[in-house]
Formats: C-alpha cells, sequence, structure tokens
C-alpha cells in the first residue's frame, strides 16, 4: 500500500528532469537556427557590397563614360582580330561609328545621322565590323530623346541598313532568320528608348504637379495666415476698444461719485475689475491660449445672443441705459453666427458709448428666423446734420471699427448699414443670412 502511494509521486518527480532537459533542447535548437539566420544575413550583407559599391562608382562617372568605354572596347577588338593589312579601314570605321556616340545626350538626331553614314560606307566598303550595334545606341538615344515621327524614321533607316546587310552578307541564302533577329534588336531599342522617354515624362509631370500644390499649398497657407490676422485684429479691436470703453465710463462714474456715495464708487470699480477680467479672458481665447479642457473656458463659453442680456447690464452700467429686445428662438443659430451677432452688438453700443453725449439711449433689436439673423441697433443721441444728397450707407465716422462689422456681416451674406436717423440718433442694420456661401468668421 505504501509502495502503490509512493510511485505517483516518483513518476512525478522523474518527469520534471524530462521537461527540463526538452525545453534546454529546443532552446539550443533556437539559438542554434537563430545564430544561422545571423550568419546568413552577415553573408548577404557582404555579398552586396561590392554591388553597392560599385553603384556609388558608376554614379560618380561622367555620362559619357559607358560611350567611351564601349568605343574603347570595340577598338580593341577591331585591334586584336583584325590582320594587319585589314586594320587601318576597320579601325577607321569602327570609330567613326562609336566616337559620335560620345555626343548622343546632347545631338541624338545629328549623331544617329553620323553613325548611319558611317553604316552606309562601312556597307559600300564591304567590312562587317562588331561596332554596328552603335546604330541601335543611337537608334535608343533618338527614341528617348524625340517624339514619335524621329523614332519611326529612325527606325526606317535602321530597318533598311539591316535590309541591306543581311542581303549581302546573308550566307547560302539565310536571309529571314538573321532579318529577323536584326528586326527584333532594332525594335528592343525602340521600344526600350520609348520606355524611358515616357518614364521622364511622367517624372518631369509629377515634378512639376508637386511643385504646383507645393505653390497653392504655400498660397493657401499664406491666405489662412492673412484670415487669422484678420479675425484676431478684429476680435481684438472689439474686445479691446468696448471693454476700455467701459473701463473708462466706469472709472469717471467712481472718481465721481468716491465722496458723495462710496459704495457706489466701490460697486464701479468691482465692475471695472470684472471687466478687465472678462477682457483678459475674451483676449486668450480669441488667441487660441485657452484649451477646451480648461474649467475656465467652461465656465466662459464664448459670446452669443443669450450673453446680449449680460451686455445690456453692462453698458447700462457704464452710463448708457440699453433696452434688449430679441425675438424668435436663437437655440438653432450656429455658435459663430451668435458670436458675430455678439460683435456687432457690442461695436454698435462701444460707438454709441464713445460718441453719443450724456443721456442717450440705445435699443437693440434681434429677430431671429430660420434662415437670417436681423441686427438692429438704434440710439437718440443727436447727431449732427448731413448734406441731403449723403446716404445713410456712406457716412460712418472715421476709425476701423464700422470696416470690420461690415467684414462679419459680409461674412454671412449681409450688407451693413450704418448712419444717422432723420430725427437725430444713429442706426446699425444688418442681416445675416445662415444659408449664405460666405465663410463664417472664426
Amino acid at each position: 500500500m505504501t509502495e502503490a502511494a509512493a510511485e505517483p509521486g516518483h513518476a512525478h518527480r522523474n518527469q520534471a528532469p524530462v521537461r527540463v532537459r526538452v525545453r534546454a533542447r529546443w532552446a539550443r535548437t533556437a539559438a542554434r537556427l537563430t545564430g544561422y539566420a545571423d550568419l546568413a544575413c552577415a553573408r548577404a550583407a557582404r555579398a552586396a557590397r561590392p554591388l553597392r559599391a560599385a553603384a556609388r562608382w558608376r554614379s560618380r562617372l561622367p555620362p559619357t563614360a559607358g560611350d567611351a568605354l564601349l568605343a574603347t572596347l570595340l577598338l580593341l577588338n577591331v585591334a586584336t582580330t583584325r590582320a594587319p593589312h585589314e586594320l587601318p579601314v576597320a579601325a577607321a570605321l569602327t570609330a567613326a561609328l562609336t566616337l559620335p556616340l560620345l555626343w548622343r545626350r546632347r545631338a541624338p538626331r545629328t549623331v544617329f545621322a553620323a553613325v548611319a553614314a558611317a553604316a552606309l560606307v562601312q556597307w559600300l566598303a564591304g567590312v562587317q565590323l562588331p561596332a554596328d550595334v552603335a546604330l541601335l545606341v543611337a537608334l535608343y538615344t533618338v527614341a528617348a530623346a524625340s517624339g514619335r515621327r524621329g523614332t519611326l524614321v529612325a527606325g526606317a533607316v535602321v530597318e533598311a541598313g539591316a535590309l541591306l546587310a543581311c542581303l549581302r552578307w546573308s550566307t547560302d541564302g539565310a536571309f529571314l532568320a538573321p532579318f529577323v533577329a536584326v528586326t527584333a534588336l532594332a525594335v528592343a531599342a525602340a521600344v526600350l528608348g520609348v520606355n524611358v522617354r515616357t518614364t521622364r515624362a511622367y517624372l518631369a509631370a509629377l515634378e512639376e504637379r508637386a511643385a504646383r500644390l507645393e505653390h497653392e499649398q504655400e498660397q493657401q497657407a499664406r491666405l489662412a495666415v492673412a484670415e487669422e490676422r484678420a479675425r484676431i485684429t478684429r476680435e481684438m479691436h472689439d474686445i479691446v476698444t468696448h471693454n476700455l470703453s467701459v473701463m473708462v465710463a466706469l472709472t469717471d462714474a467712481a472718481v465721481y461719485a468716491q465722496h458723495r456715495s462710496p459704495d457706489k464708487a466701490t460697486t464701479a470699480m468691482l465692475q471695472i475689475s470684472e471687466t478687465g477680467r472678462q477682457a483678459l479672458t475674451d483676449m486668450r481665447r480669441s488667441l487660441g491660449v485657452l484649451r477646451t479642457d480648461e474649467p475656465d473656458a467652461r465656465r466662459h463659453p464664448l459670446p452669443g445672443i443669450a450673453q446680449l442680456a449680460a451686455l445690456a447690464d453692462q453698458m447700462g452700467a457704464a452710463g448708457l441705459p440699453t433696452g434688449l429686445d430679441v425675438h424668435g428662438g436663437h437655440a438653432h443659430i450656429p455658435a459663430t453666427a451668435q458670436l458675430t451677432v455678439y460683435r456687432l452688438v457690442q461695436e454698435a453700443l462701444t460707438n454709441t458709448l464713445k460718441h453719443a453725449p450724456a443721456g442717450a439711449r440705445a435699443t437693440v433689436r434681434i429677430h431671429c428666423a430660420a434662415a437670417t439673423v436681423t441686427v438692429d441697433v438704434t440710439d437718440t443721441g443727436p447727431h449732427p446734420p448731413q448734406p441731403a444728397t449723403a446716404t445713410a450707407a456712406v457716412v460712418v465716422p472715421p476709425g476701423h471699427g464700422i470696416p470690420g462689422m461690415r467684414e462679419r456681416s459680409a461674412a454671412y451674406g449681409g450688407t451693413l448699414h450704418a448712419g444717422p436717423l432723420p430725427d437725430g440718433g444713429w442706426r446699425v442694420h444688418t442681416r445675416l443670412h445662415l444659408d449664405s456661401a460666405g465663410a463664417p468668421p472664426a
């Protein structure tokens, strides 16, 4: 009983060394295979070194080095295979066939004509030379550098030369086989040249397109920068002008009331502080410094139609009683359009605060429809009479406020009208089209 109970434990203890040996064997096999792979990679890298070195060496050579090497090899072949009495004529014809190839990239047609003339002289002299391969090289160059017409003419000349050569030098009447072989070589040279020309044209078109796209991207980037600068300029003008005007008015009121009514002076100073903080918040948001995940950005969303009531209260505290009348719901109006409405009303009230005398009142009317938003801001301050020929659209005070308002309104297909009223006062009126194709301001 004791031995039977002990056998399973003993077998389990004997299996552990077996597992260790199997794992060790697999580890040695994996290490050996890894070593073989590393060795193969190293051998492949060593074998590729001469090829890379040859490629680098070839890239450093001038383009005519290959043509000069071909001419040299053909001349050496003539010098070693020809009899002494045949050597002068064969060497001269070989030089006439191969040396013009040095200028084939500059004048492909002229070089082809020179090589073809040398081949004709060779045919008339009845001398067979391996330098006839120069005709194929010249045909390839013409096909790579010229159009279809030049390629066809050069190919016809080569075919005529092949026909004459096969008729004269074919042995035992075997004319067809050498003619087909030479024709195949000529066609291959021409097709290769045409492919090279097509590839070059394609690469040139790609380079031109890339350059054009890069130029267009640079133009778009410059336009985007200019548009962003204009947006920041408008925002900074509206924010700084409005808040500074309010702060100046509140400061004057606080100075006036500091002795007679200290409580009112304290209230005015607190409003100045709040206005300054709001101005800094708007400036940071307009410049893109605040991030959307910051709590301050959630506490101060982009101003819109809902914030016009606070703007009217702020203007009233600064000394310009302002009435607000909003018709229609504005929940469907995009945030950028609501920001435009807010900035238009803000700029109009700021101009009234700066230019209208004491006792003036302002009225803001906003009418929200399905596809339009109408903005109408009027005040009761007197203005100097204008000539009868002047229109309300062109009589505007100097400055950058109204041009900025016109730009904001034009972004939504609207036309801003700003000018004096017949019975005194000033009016700013525009209608924004929410479905306008113009790009809304940021």
